[in-house]
């Protein structure tokens, strides 16, 4: 097999060992790590557990060798080692699969394991039908039988990560980081993941886990090391530990989530559709949403449950005027019916939506905090009718700043070096700059840890006791049923239920997302 690129070293417990001693790293002065100390073992899953901002992002691309910088040793293979970079840390046999995939859409499968690596001839040729057969052992092993030769845009997120695998297995990876692997994959490919990750300690690897869904942690990991404010402070093995227990690690304090149980029957509507379609946009006698109706109260929290391609983002972008040309039916906003056929239009009504993917579509990552909130008003900040006034959007985005607390040293730090759950609060300031009725959340908590969600649910709470609606889409369950009033639930394009909140069972409600009436 040596001739195909994949080595098979002799594996003992010592050599995959991974220790970090007294780790410290800063940036402009800001401890982002303070004396870190774990150890990672072999041929198990060490789950790496804190709320976003903690340091488990700074700790791995030390481990991985993105940042060279830092204070304290890493001992692998019971020897001290410094990366030089990325490189020299996958020569090692260290490799991470980031939580936003690294490759490239419109290369091939193969072309993606080898990036960097790639194989020529005696002429300096690529020599594609070699690579090509390496890449078809390295996917035989993940249960993966695509052609190597498809592009990766072609394929699905959840086989996309199995390419990023493909890749840590032939560069002989010993240690594989997986950032929140099942962020974007549905239950079957999370089943499909596992066993992999299975079959990977059965070899001996070292798995280094990072997720925010603890009850996948407790399905996976073997072992946890909980961070916290850039520090370890907890670490043994999973089996003697509680959620409980872990959220407390991890913040310090109790998170508690408390039930609404509110009723909105005679509330006025905010919101009402009736009969809305969304045809495909390619395959127009196909339809991706079915005559749905349903109403939104003032004050009112509708979560919205459905299975991956339930057509729940679908639902939220129509909407919001994103797919003018191919949806149709009636949409009132306060019993005013609404030609809403552009997220202007949508803004002009009262309509807000923030986004799934707030990194994509949320934000713009290398601008400001202010620049970011400001984008939706700009109208608000000209000074004279002619320029933008920087006095004026200071006051703006201050205010929001203060208001959801973001965490951030100014308006001027770009988006992209704020955490997960912060980043969230900026899209979410951004909308409500707009005074909005309705308000339309698209996953909202996606990636952020257990403290960053408490704060987005009392968010939630406080817009809707000030009379604001709000829906809120979700996969998980448990968050679905500790917001919500009412819960929508969606299969297939169909809405399949309305239920109230009182009584209902996560159980009830996959039984709507699975089967159609």
């Amino acid at each position: 097999m040596a001739g195909f690129g994949i080595i098979t070293r002799p594996l003992t417990n010592r050599s995959l060992m991974l220790e970090a001693k007294n780790i410290s790293k800063k940036f402009s002065g800001v401890t982002a790590l303070s004396n870190i100390n774990l150890v990672l073992h072999p041929g198990k899953v060490n789950a790496i557990i804190g709320e976003n901002g903690a340091g488990k992002s700074t700790l791995m691309k030390i481990f991985s060798g993105v940042y060279t910088q830092y204070e304290g040793e890493i001992i692998y293979n019971g020897k001290p080692v410094k990366f030089s970079g990325t490189r020299a840390a996958e020569a090692a046999g260290i490799a991470i699969i980031h939580q936003e995939l690294n490759l490239v859409p419109y290369l091939t499968i193969a072309e993606n394991v080898f990036l960097g690596r790639e194989i020529t001839n005696a002429i300096g040729v690529l020599d594609k039908k070699h690579m090509n057969e390496i890449t078809k052992l390295l996917l035989a092993r993940l249960n993966f039988s695509a052609n190597p030769d498809i592009k990766v845009a072609e394929i699905k997120v959840g086989q996309q990560q199995l390419v990023e695998i493909a890749k840590a297995l032939h560069c002989n990876a010993s240690v594989i980081i997986m950032d929140e692997p099942t962020s974007a994959i549905s239950d079957k490919e999370v089943d499909n993941l596992f066993s992999i990750i299975a079959q990977l300690k059965s070899e001996g690897k070292t798995i280094v886990y990072i997720s925010h869904k603890f009850k996948e942690l407790f399905s996976i990991a073997d072992h946890y090391v909980v961070l916290r404010d850039g520090a370890t402070v907890d670490a043994g093995d999973m089996h003697n530990t509680t959620q409980d227990r872990l959220i407390q690690k991890m913040t310090g304090r109790d998170i508690l989530l408390q039930k609404r149980s509110a009723n909105f029957k005679d509330a006025a509507i905010l919101l009402s559709l009736k009969n809305v379609c969304l045809r495909h946009p390619e395959l127009k006698s196909v339809n991706l949403l079915t005559n749905i109706s349903f109403t939104l109260h003032k004050g009112e929290i509708l979560g919205m449950y459905g299975l991956m391609g339930a057509g729940r983002t679908e639902l939220m972008e129509a909407i919001f005027g994103l797919h003018p040309k191919n949806a149709t039916g009636e949409i009132a906003v306060e019993q005013s019916v609404k030609k809403i056929k552009s997220p202007c239009h949508a803004i002009q009504a009262g309509i807000a939506l923030v986004p799934e993917d707030r990194k994509l579509q949320g934000l713009i990552l290398n601008q400001s905090v202010n620049t970011n909130i400001s984008l939706t008003v700009l109208q608000k900040i000209q000074q004279w009718g002619i320029m933008l006034s920087n006095t004026k959007e200071k006051e703006l985005t201050a205010s929001y700043i203060s208001r959801l607390a973001i965490k951030t040293s100014s308006g001027n730090i770009a988006a992209q070096s704020l955490s997960g759950g912060n980043q969230q609060k900026v899209v979410i300031a951004k909308w409500l700059a707009t005074h909005p009725k309705i308000l339309l959340l698209d996953e909202p908590t996606r990636g952020i840890d257990i403290h960053a969600k408490s704060e987005i649910y009392k968010l939630m709470k406080l817009l809707a006791a000030e009379g604001m609606g709000i829906i809120m889409v979700s996969s998980e369950l448990p968050e679905i049923l500790s917001v919500s009033d009412r819960v929508l639930v969606m299969c297939e394009g169909d809405l399949t239920a309305d239920l109230p909140i009182n009584n209902i069972t996560e159980q009830e409600i996959l039984k709507h997302a699975i089967y159609k009436n």
